[in-house]
């Protein structure tokens, strides 16, 4: 049982990797003789795996035909941000009313240690998952563990079109991007939490992930340009 275990756990944690960066193409179909093949698995610690993931938003199970890889639509996208954004509105306000003073000062802190990283870094993914870091931290300053773990499992599904958006980003220049760079709204963000004013980190959060929402449309575009016709 302890291999069987360990095997469901190697596979799940492969298989999400490759979901999460749509390795498998959106609306594909799993072939599960060619992934067992691959990941040299039997086939029922493969179907646990796969099952987990469809219970993780990744993929989907149609009755008859078996796994797909989630689609990738700008109404999904949308929902997703708006998900993310109704939890992370949620965790401030729980935040700055339960946090200690320490606590706040530990979150300042870390962005005060890594935010000169942010203009200078060109591995986007590095810089995805520092932005991923400062809001799983601020989100943590709720004490909520079940908001930060559906928090994470969203960051997860929407990461492919975030690295899109952060690429688009990169290639403006500092007067177009504006307010979009994260050293500054990530800087307003912990100045008011630090002050304790819910109202302004509401509408600076509000802002920093908003933003992006109003553009699934085009992202999801350039997410399947970068998809199908690769760099």
């Amino acid at each position: 049982m302890a291999d069987q275990g360990s095997s469901v756990d190697r596979v799940y944690a492969t298989l999400r990797d490759m979901a999460i960066n749509f390795d498998f193409k959106p609306g594909e179909r799993l072939n599960e003789t060619h992934l067992t093949s691959k990941l040299n698995v039997s086939r029922t610690p493969l179907r646990e795996a796969l099952n987990r993931l469809v219970a993780e938003g990744f993929l989907t199970l149609a009755k008859g035909q078996g796994f797909f890889c989630r689609a990738l639509s700008p109404e999904q996208i949308l929902e997703l941000y708006q998900l993310r954004c109704a939890l992370e509105t949620e965790a401030l306000r729980h935040g700055i009313d339960r946090a200690s003073d320490a606590e706040i000062t530990d979150f300042c802190t870390y962005l005060d240690a890594t935010e000169k990283t942010y203009d200078s870094c060109d591995d986007l993914t590095e810089l995805l998952k520092m932005d991923e870091e400062f809001h799983m931290r601020l989100a943590g300053l709720s004490g909520n563990n079940e908001l930060c773990r559906m928090l994470n499992n969203v960051n997860e599904r929407i990461r492919y079109v975030r690295l899109v958006n952060l690429r688009q980003l990169r290639g403006m220049d500092r007067t177009e991007a504006g307010e979009n760079t994260f050293l500054s709204a990530h800087r307003t963000i912990a100045n008011a939490v630090q002050n304790r004013d819910t109202q302004a980190a509401l509408i600076a959060l509000r802002a920093h992930i908003e933003r992006r929402s109003e553009q699934t449309i085009e992202l999801v575009r350039l997410a399947y340009s970068q998809l199908y016709v690769p760099s």
